[in-house]
């Protein structure tokens, strides 16, 4: 039988017996090698689909809102007017909104998010570590809109009497305090629409810091308790600067959430297109709201082309966000390569 085979073949055979480990299973014999190159080439184009889907959403802004940069150019970023009837259009207020409804929100879940990932990682008892942890994530899939139901209708009431009034009585007359809580008592405004922005981002923030708290090696931690570091000092100390490039990474998660939410602030903010004075019970408007409310009814234009700027103006606020945590991140990184 040998004989009959060509030599090539019994010498292809041999060198294959001998590459192969004794009492190991025999060598598998690629039966597709186009898959790989296939692979590689649905790889490549999802990467570049992405690319040119971001390329294409920043030329349709750009062509949309091409008639307002013309007529109003950079002046519109820092113009209070919003007047469809007579044709003029400013973003500042709505910009404002969005800027400050975003920060009041993190100034606000940040802690309680710290707070609540520490609680589940290093204090809470195992019977109640899984419920809790089950709860917080159940609060990430609440739609936005009910929480601006809930907004409106419970926190809002409950807000301006116990909240909203109270303080107005107690800082009337005091210089730039007083403005600072002026307004309408009806429990909507800017500083409403930032706490439930707060609530809406808090299961973000707390899954991500959770987790990244969870990966800290039990010996680090066991070590600072064995010289005797309280559970504080064990997280500030330890586990913190272990972990810090995931917990940046979930607060701006968290803030991206903020920046681009539209329904629960919706609700809450007012949809005042005016900036009477710089108080946080004042209601105003931000740029999803303002895209949510009039988009539909604005008829081709300047009035169409100035919400499309709003669209842009976020785009790159979001972009700037991005950027500024990816830079953020990988200093983190490098000052932790150049101590290591």
């Amino acid at each position: 039988m040998a004989a009959i085979l060509p030599a090539n073949t019994l010498a292809a055979d041999r060198a294959a017996e001998r590459s192969q480990p004794q009492g190991g299973p025999p060598a598998r014999r690629r039966v597709a090698p186009w898959a790989d190159t296939v692979f590689a080439l649905l790889a490549h184009g999802a990467a570049w689909l992405t690319l040119i889907l971001l390329v294409g959403i920043i030329v349709s802004l750009l062509i949309g809102a091409a008639p307002s940069i013309k007529e109003f150019g950079l002046g519109f970023l820092v113009s209070k007017d919003w007047d469809p009837v007579q044709q003029k259009f400013g973003g500042l207020v709505m910009i404002y909104g969005t800027l400050m409804t975003s920060l009041i929100a993190l100034a606000i879940a940040v802690p309680v998010s710290f707070g609540i990932a520490m609680f589940l990682t290093e204090l809470s008892p195992n019977w109640l570590k899984r419920p809790l942890g089950v709860a917080v994530e159940l609060l990430a899939a609440v739609p936005s809109i009910v929480y601006g139901m809930w907004g409106l209708l419970v926190f809002g009431p409950i807000f301006a009497t116990y909240v909203q009034q109270p303080l107005q009585q107690l800082l009337t007359g005091v210089p730039l305090l007083g403005e600072l809580v002026s307004g309408p008592p009806v429990g909507i405004g800017i500083l409403p629409a930032g706490i439930i922005l707060a609530i809406m981002i808090i299961p973000f923030i707390a899954s991500v810091m959770r987790d990244v708290f969870e990966v800290t090696p039990p010996m680090l931690k066991e070590s600072a308790y064995g010289l005797g570091a309280t559970t504080w000092e064990v997280v500030w100390r330890v586990v913190l600067p272990y972990t810090k490039t995931g917990v940046v990474g979930g607060i701006m998660l968290g803030l991206g959430r903020a920046l681009g939410e539209t329904m629960a602030v919706t609700f809450v903010i007012g949809n005042a297109s005016q900036l009477n004075s710089l108080s946080v019970f004042e209601a105003a408007n931000s740029i999803t709201s303002a895209l949510a409310n009039e988009f539909a009814e604005a008829g081709e234009g300047l009035h169409q082309a100035s919400l499309i700027y709003l669209g842009l103006v976020l785009f790159f606020i979001t972009f700037v966000v991005l950027a500024c945590s990816k830079l953020l991140l990988n200093k983190l990184k490098k000052n932790e390569g150049a101590r290591t």
